[in-house]
């Protein structure tokens, strides 16, 4: 991978042949575990403005109708989560000369509080290009990271390092974006009168000089950080209505049924009872899968967008019989896409009921799909993949001039894409709203085997043998193990909550940057061996604090926690009374304790002790309150499967009741982005 610096360009065409379609990834880390910002593309004429609204891509308006943008949504790390962006190069306007790739950050969070600003730029492959750092960011609340730009008949990518501290308003604003006043909220309230000084200097090009293939031997069209300009000399701008094609949701809230009892069960599109074997499982699955993805192409397209297929025809196809040697292969499933005459192609194999992906079936296929062309092996089934923990063993023949991907998509993956859709983002229209919550009521059928990660593995019962009896030593790798599928729980978790919610969910990680993943999970399996404790934060936008999740292997307790900062203002007793009425409907049994400054704890209680009298909560002489930690205790399970006894059942009960009944009640941290058009629910 080609290494840039701030300022530097490069040729794609010079680094591979494969770079007409890019995956861009924005990543940083915080050691605090609170670092997170949003990704925006705009796209910019010869004028270097956008040529209307429609160019400007962000969280509410993730995809260009053509398929040349989309925002592929944030992927947990080792190390954090990596914004992934799609480009179609090839696909791209001709009147579109640069694509500028930026993120912001909202309430007061500047992007020098990050660890870690990277930029990598991958082709259609998935192998990396180039890497650009950024160590000199400060108090930018919006920052671009980069441009693609045209020269010569051949894209180039120019490293731009370099943002504004007013934030996405005034990125957007001075590349012509209409930005609705509710957009420029990274500015405080108080400073109106204030002039900004600008990230860079008015009018500066940012070049540089070098050698190579990242030297600037051309006179590309450079990308221009304007200067900023006070607020009271910017004229009013007329609001211009905005036309968006209006999204169908389903309502979340079902109708009254119309039937006569509770036992009549009504009649659904995919039946699941009658499956027996998990060979029928995984056939059933396959097809309901792949045809629902081939006829509604909202579906279709977010489920391949990050493995670079194009925006176009889509059609699925099931057991399609291959030659391979002396006897024929039977993949579960095809997937082909056709745009310009031109072809994609991905063999697809399925696994369900926790069974295992075979190494050698995995290998064959892609031997076939590297002797015939196509693109892409798709691997799905009930684990999710690990950074530096792969699900299959498979040997890639480097001199193939041509190169196949493995991808892999997880079963908790494909119903939270199709629950996103259905419940918060919306589709083209009711029957294609309908068709993906007929696919969602199978996936998450007991008889389905789809219901994701259900198996500690094999270590689990040894590893909670070893701490029981004080035998498990470090270096165990039966503890990697369990803190691998320990990872895996909880990014599905993340997946589950996201989809219910409507908002990202993410594990936190407070590590830097680089961090190598086996490094980091064998100090966890020492810690396990050491305190008998397996941890995770998970950070659900727009809520207060991270929420924590601990199981204690040694008492066989599961705590869910999250810490509440204190106010700025008020008094402490109103923050005490305020709390307690907040959690009105929360457990009896909820802990609540009060945080100090120094980190010493402070008076704490259950909250059927705490109602009548909220003030038992304030410490006692002039110790200074930073805030309150809220706790649910709840019996763990035991086995290591999915059952009701099961441990991943019990880490699922507790994290939904903790949600629902402490986290979301509390007064919600305001998110404050450009709006999109409300989703239309239909009945």
């Amino acid at each position: 991978m080609y290494e840039i610096v701030k300022g530097a360009n490069v040729g794609l065409a010079s680094l591979s042949e494969d770079a007409g379609s890019v995956r861009v990834g924005l990543s940083w880390s915080s050691e605090e575990g609170d670092g997170d910002a949003d990704v925006s593309v705009l796209l910019l004429g010869d004028g270097g403005k956008v040529r209307s609204d429609a160019d400007f891509f962000f969280y509410n308006n993730p995809a260009a109708a053509d398929g040349s943008v989309h925002l592929l949504g944030k992927t947990p790390t080792d190390s954090g989560s990596e914004d992934r962006i799609s480009l179609g190069l090839t696909e791209m306007e001709a009147s579109v000369e640069q694509i500028v790739v930026a993120a912001s950050r909202y309430e007061g969070a500047r992007f020098g509080d990050l660890d870690g600003l990277r930029l990598t730029v991958c082709d259609r492959t998935g192998e990396e290009l180039l890497g650009f750092s950024i160590d000199d960011a400060g108090a930018e609340s919006a920052f671009v990271f980069g441009e693609f730009y045209r020269r010569g008949g051949e894209w180039k990518f120019r490293a731009v390092g370099q943002g504004y501290e007013t934030g996405l308003a005034g990125l957007a604003t001075d590349f012509g974006i209409d930005v609705d006043d509710a957009v420029d909220d990274a500015t405080d309230d108080t400073a109106d009168d204030a002039v900004e000084e600008p990230a860079a200097v008015a009018g500066e090009v940012v070049q540089a000089s070098g050698d190579g293939v990242g030297a600037v031997s051309d006179t590309g069209p450079a990308l221009v950080i304007p200067a900023q300009v006070a607020v009271e000399h910017v004229p009013p701008v007329a609001r211009r209505p905005r036309t968006v094609r209006k999204k169908v949701t389903l309502p979340k809230v079902a109708k009254k049924s119309l039937a006569d009892n509770t036992t009549w069960r009504p009649a659904r599109l995919f039946p699941v009872p009658s499956l027996k074997s998990d060979r029928e499982r995984e056939t059933r699955a396959t097809s309901v899968l792949l045809s629902v993805m081939a006829q509604v192409p909202e579906f279709g397209r977010r489920l391949t967008a990050g493995f670079g297929a194009p925006v176009g025809r889509m059609e699925t196809f099931t057991e399609v019989s291959l030659p391979h040697g002396d006897s024929p292969k039977r993949p579960d499933g095809v997937i082909r896409v056709e745009r310009a005459g031109k072809l994609w192609t991905a063999l697809v194999e399925t696994k369900t009921n926790g069974n295992p992906l075979k190494d050698q079936q995995v290998q064959d296929y892609m031997d076939i799909a590297a002797r015939r062309g196509y693109d892409a092996v798709i691997t799905l089934c009930n684990d999710v993949a690990l950074e530096g923990s792969p699900l299959v063993d498979v040997k890639i023949d480097g001199r193939r001039k041509h190169k196949v991907v493995l991808w892999h998509l997880s079963w908790a993956e494909v119903a939270h894409q199709a629950q996103m859709l259905i419940r918060h983002e919306g589709v083209g229209n009711a029957a294609h709203a309908w068709l993906l919550q007929e696919l969602l009521h199978y996936l998450q059928h007991e008889n389905s085997g789809c219901q994701g990660f259900q198996n500690m593995g094999p270590a689990w019962v040894p590893v909670r043998k070893g701490i029981d009896d004080e035998t498990l030593c470090q270096g165990d790798p039966r503890a990697v193990d369990v803190v691998a599928s320990w990872e895996r729980l909880v990014r599905q978790v993340c997946l589950r909550l996201g989809g219910e919610l409507g908002q990202k969910v993410l594990p936190v990680q407070r590590v830097r940057r680089a961090t190598d993943a086996k490094a980091r999970r064998g100090a966890l399996a020492d810690l396990l061996c050491q305190e008998g404790r397996l941890e995770a934060e998970l950070r659900i936008e727009g809520t207060q604090g991270i929420l924590a999740i601990t199981a204690d292997l040694r008492t066989g307790k599961l705590r869910t926690s999250v810490d509440i900062p204190a106010p700025d203002h008020g008094y402490p007793l109103t923050w005490a009374k305020r709390l307690i009425r907040q959690l009105a409907d929360a457990p009896a049994d909820l802990h609540v304790q009060t945080l100090v400054a120094g980190g010493g704890g402070g008076p704490r209680g259950t909250l059927e002790r705490l109602r009548p009298e909220p003030g038992d909560l304030l410490p006692k002489g002039d110790a200074e309150i930073t805030g309150f930690r809220l706790s649910l205790f709840k019996g763990m399970g035991n086995t290591r499967g999915n059952a009701e006894s099961g441990f991943i059942r019990s880490v699922d009960d507790a994290v939904d009741r903790f949600c629902a009944a402490v986290v979301m009640p509390l007064e919600r941290r305001p998110v404050r982005r450009p709006q999109r058009a409300e989703p239309v629910e239909v009945g």
